[in-house]
This record gives structure tokens, sequence and C-alpha cells, in this order.
């Protein structure tokens, strides 16, 4: 069970969502950049520049999921087993309904394909580049 209070249950669950959702937006932001330096060369040098703009980005991302719950838009609790906390999956209202569908759509589904889209796009100009030079 979990052994400490409600707020450090709170605490515990903010951090993992928040740490989660920065690490899977930040794989999300490289990927995209190195699709544009690989795919896109005329656009991919300006992104140097921008590094600490996409950085901040991240976290506020990041930062507005993990603090929905705080402001009782979700919530969180213990985990079934009850060794941890993270969100309450098992919400019934409709505002957790619609968070936990929020999470889904913007904080995996989407994340989850651009970062597919950008590694087929460079695998696809790999290709592409390979099959020229071969020709010549």
């Amino acid at each position: 069970r979990w052994l400490f209070d409600r707020m450090v249950c709170t605490l515990y669950a903010f951090c993992g969502v928040l740490f989660g959702l920065s690490s899977l937006a930040s794989l999300t932001v490289l990927s995209t950049v190195c699709c544009l330096k690989v795919c896109y060369p005329a656009y991919g040098k300006c992104w140097d520049a921008h590094a600490a703009v996409l950085l901040l980005c991240v976290w506020v991302y990041a930062l507005t999921f993990a603090t929905a719950p705080l402001a009782e838009w979700g919530s969180y609790g213990p985990e079934p087993y009850g060794t941890a906390c993270c969100i309450a999956w098992e919400a019934s209202s409709r505002e957790a309904t619609l968070y936990i569908l929020a999470l889904f759509i913007f904080c995996y589904l989407l994340p989850c394909l651009l970062i597919l889209a950008s590694y087929s796009l460079i695998l696809w100009t790999v290709w592409v580049s390979r099959r020229a030079v071969q020709q010549h």
C-alpha cells in the first residue's frame, strides 16, 4: 500500500507525469528537428538558434498537462495495487474522462505519429538519395 499521505502521493504522481511527458515531448522535438535537418537542409539550419525556445516549449507543454489535475481537471491518486501514485485512470467524472482523452491524443498519439512520420521521411530521403547516387 502507499505509505505516505495524499500530498506526497500527488507530488509523486505530478513528478512522474511531468518528467514522462517532457521526455516524450523532447523525443518528438528531436525527431522533428532531425527530419528537417536531413530532409530540408535549408530549413534545418535555422533550428540551431531556436534550441532554447524549443526546450522551453517542451517544458511548458509538459507542465500544462501535469498541472491540469492540480487544477481539478483530472486527478492524481494511488495506482490500483496501491504501491505508487499516478493519474487516476478509473475516475468517472466528465472532466477526468476529457483529461484522459486529451492526454491520449496530445501526449501519446500526436507525438508518436510525429515521431513515426519524421523517421519515415528520413528513411525515404536516404533511400531516394542512395538511388540517385547509385544511378550516377
